[in-house]
C-alpha cells in the first residue's frame, strides 16, 4: 500500500522489529484505572545484561506495548517507591540500562511507525522503533535516517536518551538535532509535548538525559532524502596520527561521512597508523541501478562471507586470535592489506557502510569467557592529537592495548549533557576477564586524567568505569546544576535510576 502524504501509516506498511522477546505485555490490568494500576504484578525476575557483558542484574522486566501501560508502570513505581531503568535495544556497552534490585522497562515492543510525510521527510514513530526499522521503512521511499550508529539495533528512545552520533557528526550533528518534536512522559506523570520552542528546557535536557527525566513516547524525526542505493567510498591508508588528522582536516568539507580505523599496536613513528574510509552520496542520476538497488533484498547485509561461510560462524573463526599476540597479527594484517586498496574508490550500499558492527553477528562472543568494555573519549581538536598519543602510549606501557580503535570527527551541539566537542573522538574496545579487571579499571582511571587534562568528555552510552564525581569534572558546573534541578522537578521521588546513574551521580 502506498504511503499517503501527511497520513497515518497503514498496518501493512509498518516495518515491525523482529525480536525473540515476548510480544505480549508482562502487565496485568492494562485497562485499569490509575488506582488499579497500583496493583500491578511484578513479572518473574530475569537476567538483564549489558551489551559488553560487563554488568548484569536480575530484575523484573515490564514490556509495555502502549502509552497506557507505560503510565501504569510509572504510577506503580511512584506509589510503591520502586526504581525503574528504561531499556530499548540493550546496545549500551555498560550499565546504562541495568537496575540492580529494581525494575527494568523494556520498550522494544512499543514500536509502531505512526505516520510519514513524503514532502517533508518527517516520520512519527513510537520510541521503541529501531534504527533498523527506520532505514528499512525509508530506503525504498528514497529516505535514510539522518544519523545512525554503528549498529542498527538501538531504539529511537535510547538513541535520543544518549543523543547518538554517527560517522557524519562533523557535518550534521547528533540525532537530537533532527528531532522536530516529541511527546514525553515525565517520571512524575506529566505528559508533555516538547520541541525547540515548546518546553524547550526539557527538549534540550531529555535528549542527552540518559533516561533520567522521563520516557519518550512518540518522536517526530526528519529523515534525509537519498538519490542512490550506493555511496562512493575512498579507503585511504595513513601511517600515523599526524597523517590521519591531516586527512580529516583537509577532506571533511568534501565528505558526507568519515571514519578512521587505527592499529593500536603501532608504536614510535607508526603510532596511530590506520585506514580512513571517506564516503560521499551520489548525485541524482549518477546511480544507474537506482531505485532497484534500494529494495531491501539489495540493501540488507549479506549473511555469508564470500557467499560461502555463514557470518554467524565468523566469531568462532576469530576466537583462536582473541589474545594480545593474535590481535596484534590481525591488526597488522589489516593495515598491510590497506596498501592494496589505497585511494581506490568503490561503490557500497548504505547499510554495508553504516552498520559495520552488525557485519559479523555476535562478534562480541569472541571475548568470552571474559567480557569487554568500550572506552570512548572526545577531545577538542587543538588537543586531540596529543591526548590520543598519550592514551595509546599508556596502553602500550600497561600492556593492555585496545583490540579495536575507531576515530571520528565531531562538532558541538546544544544539548545539556552532550558528549560532543568541536574535535575528535576515539572509541577503544578492551578485553576484560575477572583476572585483569582491576588492571583495566586502574588504567581507565589513568586515561580519565589524561582526558580531563586536555579538556575532554566521556559518553554514557559506552561507559563502564567512570567514578563518582567525574561528571562534575567534565561537564560545566551550570549544566550539572541544571540537570539536578530538572531531575528534582520531573522526578521528585527519583524513580528513574540505573546502575550508571547511581555510580556517577549518587555515590
Amino acid at each position: 500500500m502506498a504511503v499517503k502524504k501527511k497520513s497515518t501509516i497503514s498496518k501493512k506498511s509498518i516495518v515491525k522489529k523482529k525480536s525473540s522477546k515476548p510480544k505480549t505485555s508482562s502487565l496485568k490490568n492494562v485497562n485499569a484505572s490509575k488506582s488499579n494500576s497500583l496493583n500491578l504484578e511484578l513479572p518473574h525476575p530475569e537476567k538483564v545484561e549489558a551489551w559488553g557483558m560487563n554488568a548484569s542484574s536480575i530484575s523484573s522486566v515490564f514490556r509495555p506495548t502502549s502509552e497506557k501501560e507505560i503510565i501504569d508502570i510509572f504510577n506503580y513505581a511512584n506509589a510503591k517507591s520502586k526504581t525503574i531503568a528504561m531499556r530499548g535495544g540493550g546496545c549500551s556497552y555498560g550499565d546504562a540500562a541495568i537496575n540492580t534490585n529494581g525494575i527494568v522497562m523494556d520498550l522494544s515492543n512499543f514500536n509502531k511507525i505512526q505516520s510519514f510525510d513524503e514532502k517533508t521527510g518527517i516520520i512519527r514513530a513510537q520510541s521503541g522503533v529501531t534504527i533498523k526499522q527506520l532505514w528499512e521503512f525509508g530506503i525504498e521511499r528514497g529516505f535514510w535516517p539522518p544519523v545512525v550508529s554503528g549498529t542498527m539495533y538501538p531504539t529511537l528512545g535510547g538513541a535520543l536518551s544518549m543523543n547518538i552520533h554517527g560517522k557524519n557528526n562533523f557535518a550534521v550533528g547528533t540525532i537530537g538535532e533532527h528531532v522536530k518534536e516529541f511527546t514525553f512522559l515525565t517520571a512524575s506523570g506529566k505528559l508533555l509535548t516538547c520541541s525547540p520552542k515548546k518546553n524547550s528546557d526539557l527538549y534540550y535536557s531529555a535528549i542527552s538525559g540518559f533516561g533520567m527525566l522521563g520516557c519518550f513516547l512518540e518522536v517526530s524525526l526528519k529523515m534525509k532524502p537519498i538519490h542512490a542505493g550506493k555511496m562512493r567510498v575512498w579507503p585511504v591508508l595513513t601511517k600515523n596520527f599526524q597523517e590521519m588528522f591531516d586527512y580529516f582536516e583537509a577532506e571533511y568539507q568534501h565528505a558526507d561521512y568519515l571514519v578512521g580505523w587505527i592499529d593500536a599496536f603501532g608504536s614510535g613513528k607508526a603510532l596511530g597508523r590506520g585506514q580512513i574510509h571517506k564516503s560521499v552520496h551520489l548525485e541524482p542520476g549518477e546511480d544507474k541501478d537506482y531505485p532497484d538497488n534500494c529494495k531491501l533484498e539489495n540493501q540488507n547485509l549479506p549473511t555469508r562471507l564470500f557467499g560461502i561461510i555463514p557470518k554467524s560462524w565468523m566469531w568462532i573463526l576469530m576466537k583462536p586470535f582473541s589474545f594480545p599476540l593474535g590481535m596484534r597479527l590481525i591488526n597488522y594484517a589489516k593495515y598491510l592489506s590497506g596498501y592494496l586498496s589505497h585511494n581506490k574508490p568503490y561503490l557500497q550500499g548504505h547499510a554495508e557502510y553504516a552498520f559495520l558492527l552488525d557485519y559479523v553477528p555476535n562478534w562480541k562472543l569472541m571475548y568470552k569467557p571474559g567480557y569487554m568494555i568500550q572506552y570512548q573519549i572526545f577531545i577538542p581538536k587543538e588537543n586531540a592529537k596529543s591526548a590520543f598519543e598519550e592514551v595509546f602510549q599508556l596502553c602500550q606501557k600497561r600492556k593492555i592495548v585496545t583490540w579495536l580503535a575507531v576515530f571520528k570527527k565531531h562538532r558541538q551541539d546544544p544539548f545539556l549533557l552532550t558528549h560532543a566537542v568541536d574535535g575528535y573522538s576515539m572509541a577503544m574496545d578492551f578485553p576484560v576477564s575477572n583476572k585483569t579487571r582491576s588492571k583495566v579499571w586502574e588504567m581507565s582511571y589513568e586515561m580519565d586524567e589524561i582526558v580531563l587534562k586536555y579538556g575532554g568528555r566521556f559518553y554514557f552510552a559506552k561507559d563502564a568505569t567512570l567514578r563518582p564525581g567525574m561528571a562534575d569534572r567534565f561537564f560545566p558546573k551550570s549544566n550539572i546544576a541544571k540537570f539536578r534541578t530538572l531531575k528534582k522537578k520531573y522526578d521528585p521521588k527519583e524513580i528513574l535510576q540505573t546502575d550508571l546513574y547511581r555510580r556517577i551521580f549518587k555515590n
